[in-house]
């Protein structure tokens, strides 16, 4: 079987026909049986037709004969195959072996091994084929082959289900007295397949109605593997189950599997006796993945109806059964994963090995685009889409109407290229940008292929505008599995989220991770009905993830294909009465980058979330989101650059910058110009490490964004700074006459001290407006616990000056006892005409010697008792 379910028996009647019997197929386009050397690659596609009969209509369970041409014989054919002329498609083929005698073979994937040959001398050589087939459910059946000679039973396990799904069977507890239900104590396959499509059967062993759960102590209670109940499994005592064959065709799972009909391990396998009738169990449902703590896949509980998701029957495995008529027809049958573009972000082209390409036969290397085997890609009508070819240059990539590729024209075929051709390759270290705009005449259903190998690419859904025409930007988070919109509005923001491979649920969540982040979860329950739900999430059980009452509207979420979009549109800051709740934190400010992280599962619930609800693959790193320029940038850790920023600042607003204004107002009563040092150095030293600090955030950083509080803060610091230099520099010269003040000097005196004074307070503002911008930003544990040390720091600061001004009253008093007295803001002591600055201080414009020859008059008055 390589698709459309094909399965039956091939008997070689004479040198010109041959029988086909229980022969299944779903109906393909134009089908034909096909004849070939060999079952590669290269002679299934050169091939050619043996017969003229045509398999265009779906067989269940039929029998015919088939007549070769008259130009062909058995001697020209290695190979028979049904192939599907269109797609070039091998539904299924079988090798002939031994054509002297009359061999049935079966048809399906080949080469396999023999698995064995029962009691009619029949010989299978294909793992699909058994002897016996029952009907479970309308999407499950159970098939088996009995081997009592070898001890050993093959079962086969196929079921119409998503590729989350798994498939238990197995044997009740045949005692008696058993009264807690035919589950308890049952032994049970358990197969399914994994993230990487890898089929998986095990034992697992039933001890309560309930997922496998493990407790502190080390005991175990559930539906859990036999290797948990004993701890390992070193020499294979425990688990029976071993896995013969798998795969994953047209929707549906099929995974062979062989045991023991009495295994050695009497604990937890039940002896299945060949002759006696015996009631067993089947279930179907979603799966865990494994994790951490759990390193095993864990079914998670099967649901209802029953005859549907899980049941019950007696069995006679010794009995001849065939109830399976015609293959399962899965409603969906494409496995392949999606991959949706859109005009933001480009495609990686690449080549890989084909592991699970959907339409053999087919080369060794195939495309990939974003990391992913062959995806179906989906476009949007009216939007670019950028490819990123980096395959080599033996691979150039075309969009074409032929579903075969490879330039059609070489098979005397016609096609329409729509983009791309010889010129559209590249290398990783120099890829080509290939930039197509499906319009309103592209059809639905076009294809991406190399211009020089036949199906190396797969589909391309041409579909009308979407999530992309709809908002204004799109990034696409972590590790390329889900993509991010968002169209601010004034008060709102318009969000959607879209999964870009099949899971049960898709959350993202605002912050650096799951732990400590505002959630918004997207599912479709049962009856098609599509949820967004809201959280806050403070651990990393189920019991963290609390549900929140935020104001969403617009909300709609669907699956297609397995692939979950949600939308909703939410305020940026909630409006909220009870500043207790939760959700009432959750602001978006659009200034700041909103950091988002994001994960899938299998299976999400409105109540009694439990660990099946844990996600199943997350984003291994939050991304940064710039929302004003609609971009968005793998998180760095600034928080180093950040704290250096912020030191600098603060060794200038909070210890130079305030010490040089505590030194012109209260250093002036000491003799000299010392104070007038301090005052000068102390600023030009602040003023340096302001602008030190601000260059070095900025240049980390990127630029700023000044609608942002702590911009606004510093900004307005930095400029009034800046203006003292320039004020100083204008100062105007005092008055001759001592006694008395010029207008002029007392207005730039007033101006100076003002801004001075302006300056500082709103740099003390802008130094804890940037620690809360540093919580906000990175959630810091200790952020608020800085904010108050700073906040102390500058009271202490405050009470130093209020004491330093008593004193200076105090002292101003002393003097007017005295007699003297100071002028405004000044003090009698300073000359202008006196170069402070300069170590060897001289008069300007006079002889310095002059000064010493002059006499100075003194008034004496005497001391007031």
């Amino acid at each position: 079987m390589q698709q459309h379910q094909l399965r039956g028996i091939v008997s070689l009647i004479d040198d010109c026909s041959f029988r086909v019997s229980e022969f299944d197929m779903i109906q393909g386009s134009d089908v034909r049986w096909w004849g070939a050397v060999a079952d590669d690659f290269r002679n299934l596609t050169m091939g050619f037709e043996i017969s003229d009969d045509k398999l265009n209509t779906t067989y269940r369970n039929d029998s015919f004969v088939v007549h070769l041409m008259k130009n062909v014989s058995w001697d020209q054919i290695n190979v028979v195959a049904v192939w599907d002329l269109p797609t070039a498609s091998d539904f299924g083929h079988v090798v002939l072996r031994n054509r002297g005698n009359v061999t049935n073979h079966g048809l399906a994937p080949a080469p396999s091994p023999s698995i064995g040959e029962n009691t009619t001398n029949r010989v299978y050589e294909q793992p699909t084929m058994f002897d016996n087939c029952k009907s479970l459910s309308p999407n499950y059946r159970l098939r088996w082959t009995l081997h009592p000679e070898q001890d050993l039973i093959d079962i086969g396990l196929e079921a119409a289900i998503g590729t989350q799904y798994y498939m238990a069977f197995g044997w009740a507890d045949p005692d008696p007295t058993a009264s807690n239900g035919l589950m308890y104590h049952a032994d049970v396959a358990v197969t399914g397949f994994t993230e990487d499509g890898i089929p998986f059967a095990d034992d697992y062993y039933i001890t309560k109605y309930s997922e496998c759960l493990l407790s502190k102590d080390g005991s175990v209670l559930g539906v859990c593997p036999d290797t948990i109940y004993e701890g390992s499994d070193p020499i294979g005592l425990v688990n029976n189950t071993n896995l013969v064959y798998g795969h994953r065709r047209d929707g549906v799972s099929f995974v062979r599997y062989q045991r023991p009909l009495e295994s050695v391990d009497k604990k937890y396998d039940i002896r299945v006796n060949q002759t006696e009738n015996m009631t067993v169990i089947w279930a179907l449902g979603l799966i865990s993945p494994p994790d951490a703590l759990r390193p095993f896949y864990l079914p998670i509980n099967h649901g209802s109806p029953q005859l549907v998701t899980y049941g019950h029957l007696v069995l006679n495995v010794s009995e001849h059964v065939n109830e399976c008529l015609g293959p399962l027809d899965a409603e969906d049958k494409e496995d392949q994963d999606l991959v949706i573009a859109d005009g933001k972000t480009s495609l990686d082209v690449v080549t890989g090995p084909a592991l699970h390409y959907p339409n053999p036969p087919n080369p060794s290397k195939v495309l990939y685009i974003n990391k992913k085997e062959a995806p179906v890609l989906r476009v949007e009508r009216g939007v670019p889409v950028t490819f990123s070819i980096k395959a080599g240059h033996d691979v150039a990539l075309y969009i074409t109407s032929d579903p075969i590729g490879g330039n059609a024209t070489l098979r005397n075929m016609s096609e329409i290229i729509f983009a791309g051709g010889p010129e559209a390759e590249g290398v990783p270290a120099s890829p080509m940008e290939l930039v197509w705009s499906p319009d309103r005449n592209t059809p639905d259903l076009v294809y991406y292929h190399s211009l020089y190998e036949a199906k190396m690419g797969w589909k391309v859904q041409v579909v009308d505008g979407g999530l992309s025409d709809m908002y204004n930007n799109s990034v696409v988070l972590d590790d390329q599995q889900v993509t991010f919109f968002w169209t601010l509005s004034n008060s709102s923001i318009s969000i959607a989220a879209r999964g870009e491979k099949k899971s049960g649920y898709l959350a993202i969540g605002f912050g650096n991770g799951m732990v400590n982040s505002y959630a918004y979860v997207g599912w479709v329950d049962d009856s098609g009905k599509g949820h967004v739900n809201t959280y806050y999430i403070d651990g990393k059980d189920a019991m963290n993830v609390n549900p929140t009452k935020e104001n969403l509207t617009y909300v709609r979420c669907k699956s297609e294909n397995g692939i979950i979009t949600f939308e909703f549109t939410r305020p940026l800051k909630p409006a909220c009465r009870d500043s207790n709740r939760r959700e009432c934190n959750n602001i978006v400010d659009p200034t700041t980058p909103l950091k988002l992280v994001w994960a899938m599962g299998a299976r999400w619930s409105d109540d009694h979330l439990s660990e099946s609800n844990m996600h199943s693959v997350t984003s291994s790193r939050p991304v940064r989101v710039l929302l004003l320029r609609g971009s968005a940038e793998a998180d760095e850790d600034l928080r180093p650059v950040l704290a250096v920023h912020g030191f600098m600042m603060f060794v200038a607003w909070g210890i130079l910058l305030p010490g040089g204004v505590l030194a012109a107002r209260y250093l002036k009563h000491l003799k000299g110009d010392g104070w007038y040092q301090i005052h000068v150095y102390l600023q030009y030293s602040g003023l340096v490490i302001v602008f030190l600090g601000f260059l070095f955030a900025v240049a980390e950083l990127r630029g700023l964004v000044f609608s942002s509080v702590h911009v606004k803060f510093g900004s307005t610091a930095i400029l009034l700074a800046c203006v003292q230099p320039l004020n100083a520099y204008l100062r105007p010269n005092k008055s001759s006459n001592v006694e008395e003040v010029s207008p002029k000097r007392r207005q730039w005196e007033y101006l100076h001290v003002i801004l001075g004074r302006s300056a500082i307070i709103v740099g003390i503002a802008a130094l804890i407006s940037g620690m809360k911008h540093l919580g906000d930003r990175y959630g810091g544990e200790n952020v608020q616990g800085l904010i108050w040390a700073l906040i102390v720091w500058f009271l202490v600061g405050a009470l130093i000056s209020v004491y330093l001004e008593y004193l200076e009253t105090q002292r101003r008093r002393r003097d007017r006892n005295f007699g003297r007295s100071n002028w405004v803001l000044g003090n009698t002591g300073e000359d202008d005409s006196i170069d402070l600055l300069h170590c060897n201080r001289t008069f300007q414009g006079e002889d310095p010697e002059s000064h010493s020859l002059d006499r100075m008059e003194i008034q004496l008055e005497p001391l007031g008792r």
